[in-house]
């Protein structure tokens, strides 16, 4: 009986508090035991591959669910949550240039090579992203392909309107069982942080970074800075209240889980409940997380901008403001097209590259470079982009149903 009453405990307790824990014990299993924290390396695989395998069947169960059974007169948020989306990915961009021409940085580049297939033009980008959306639905659950999924969910959803009461319940059932999966997943957090963070520090540990520490220091620094400082300026504008309690919120429960997950596919489930918790339109947030995972790229855009930048300015090429503002422009949109797993932004950087004339080899070296460092870069850069699903698409949200009430709603 006590042990079944430490169980219950844990699973009410509270869990960032628990992943802070695992966090914590995490790093001193990975100094003091690096070879049990090798082994423990599957509890942080089986987490992330279990969110991963949830994600894809939770977003087109649960979209397909509300569109479905949405009521004429209804409304839903999604063209100010995409206009927000592309708003603070440019803005993203835009600070990464700043910072980029206030501390250049160069790059010792490798010289091996990165056997990688990335896009070569915005043209290709945008190829990609038609013809994920009209994928095999089969074929987009078991890919991972979360455009060709919503496209799918939500023609599906649209023609399951006019079906009768019984076939709206077996769907709304569906989503409910699925989503109570995803509690259970997310319950393994801890554990799967704790093996995920102590494998890192016993494999890495923080050596090898140290020779692209003021890389690292401009990406990181623009990050934080789009999470505290343009976000909240461009929510603020929106609901024209305190923002941070909003946005520490999200980076607490949001960006904690997605830095160590380093995918923002993987942290739907997670965002998909702060939502709910948050008392977000269901029609509206099950539209928005999901497709926010795919174009909502901030930090994909900081990646880009700065890795790219670096390159210029160690090969002495001039760059003039327009350019750099189309550049800003391209990492925008091909930051879209960055798929929603660990290193996605990084093979953009050679379509990037290509704007200065920069060739594909030595791109690829470049791509090395952002590979070394993504132990730190892409932890934050996931963590960035998915809070910030979640910041927008509450914001929207509360300034469009009842502004008046925002603030006591978003409050912590």
């Amino acid at each position: 009986m006590k042990l079944q009453h430490l169980f219950a405990g844990i699973a009410r307790g509270n869990l960032v508090l628990q992943i802070i824990i695992g966090l914590i014990l995490g790093i001193l299993f990975g100094v003091f035991f690096p070879e049990a924290a090798q082994a423990s390396a599957i509890i942080g695989t089986f987490f992330t591959g279990a969110l991963k395998a949830v994600a894809p069947v939770l977003v087109f169960v649960l979209v397909m669910a509300a569109i479905a059974q949405h009521r004429s007169g209804t409304q839903v948020y999604i063209k100010p949550i995409l206009a927000l989306y592309v708003l603070g990915t440019f803005a993203a961009a835009l600070v990464a240039v700043v910072a980029s021409f206030a501390f250049p940085t160069t790059l010792t580049l490798v010289t091996s090579q990165v056997k990688q297939s990335a896009p070569t033009g915005i043209i290709e980008v945008l190829r990609s992203l038609v013809l994920n959306l009209i994928d095999n639905p089969v074929n987009a659950i078991l890919t991972a392909n979360y455009i060709g999924i919503l496209s799918w969910a939500i023609l599906l959803g649209v023609s399951l309107r006019h079906a009768g009461a019984t076939t709206k319940s077996v769907l709304s059932d569906a989503a409910e069982a699925v989503t109570n999966v995803v509690r259970w997943v997310i319950r393994l957090a801890p554990l799967g942080i704790f093996s995920l963070i102590a494998v890192t520090v016993a494999t890495t540990g923080l050596g090898e970074l140290k020779a692209y520490g003021r890389l690292l220091l401009v990406l990181v620094s623009c990050m934080l800075f789009v999470a505290l400082v343009v976000n909240p300026l461009i929510v603020y504008f929106k609901i024209r209240r305190n923002p941070y309690p909003l946005v520490f919120r999200c980076l607490a429960e949001s960006g904690f889980t997605a830095f160590f997950t380093r995918s923002s596919a993987a942290n739907i489930p997670v965002n998909l409940l702060l939502c709910k918790k948050l008392g977000l339109h269901e029609d509206t947030y099950s539209v928005s997380i999901p497709l926010g995972a795919t174009i909502n790229m901030a930090g994909a855009a900081v990646t880009i901008t700065v890795l790219t930048l670096a390159a210029v300015h160690t090969v002495n090429i001039p760059v003039d403001i327009p350019t750099a503002l189309l550049l800003s422009v391209l990492a925008t949109v091909g930051a879209c097209g960055a798929s929603g797993v660990p290193g996605g932004s990084l093979l953009l950087i050679p379509m990037a590259c290509s704007l200065f004339g920069i060739n594909n080899d030595l791109a690829a070296q470049v791509v090395t470079v952002g590979l070394i460092i993504s132990v730190i870069q892409d932890s934050c850069e996931t963590a960035l982009n998915s809070s910030t699903d979640v910041l927008f698409t509450a914001a929207a949200d509360k300034a469009m149903q009842n502004p008046t009430a925002a603030e006591c709603e978003i409050a912590i």
